[in-house]
């Protein structure tokens, strides 16, 4: 038994040395691009009509897979625009999916973006920006080149809520 168990945490540690080689390298974070990233302007704020159509989509898809949601929909000044809990939709998330959609638009990207940055590129700094969130499910809205607004939902898990969101953005061409 105890050979069982030597072997295992040997299997287990050469897995996970072979792992860490596999990791990229954190960006060279004194780089200076030539351009801005996530330069995208914003535009006049989403109407309501075009926030409730993304609602809409957002939640068709996640009813449609059985998922319960929170859903909110930001115009391109960072303020709410609409909002829904589905019922059972946990309650946690009704702060998340607003976080969400509140910093997409506001920082003008995905915030996938961001949790890539955490979690794939160990941008650590990430984390201690204001109103920043690392956690997948926060879309801009972006029509004709510029941001009208942003959709923000949780209550899955990150890869769920950002299907339900690209559901939702798909509706804004």
């Amino acid at each position: 038994m105890m050979l069982k168990s030597h072997l295992a945490f040997a299997a287990f540690s050469a897995s996970m040395l072979a792992a860490s080689g596999s990791f990229a390298q954190a960006p060279n974070l004194d780089a200076v691009p030539d351009k801005m990233p996530f330069d995208i302007p914003y535009g006049a704020p989403i109407s309501l009509e075009k926030a409730e159509a993304v609602l809409h989509a957002a939640l068709g898809e996640s009813a449609k897979r059985g998922w319960k949601m929170n859903c909110a929909v930001y115009d391109s000044g960072a303020n709410l625009v609409v909002f829904k809990r589905m019922d059972g939709a946990q309650l946690a998330s009704i702060a998340i999916a607003e976080h969400k959609a509140r910093v997409a638009v506001k920082a003008r990207r995905e915030t996938k973006a961001i949790e890539d940055g955490v979690q794939k590129a160990n941008l650590i700094y990430l984390t201690t920006l204001d109103d920043f969130i690392a956690s997948r499910g926060g879309i801009p809205l972006v029509e004709g080149g510029k941001i009208i607004g942003s959709v923000g939902c949780s209550g899955g898990t990150g890869s769920q809520d950002e299907v339900v969101a690209k559901a939702g953005a798909a509706t804004v061409k």
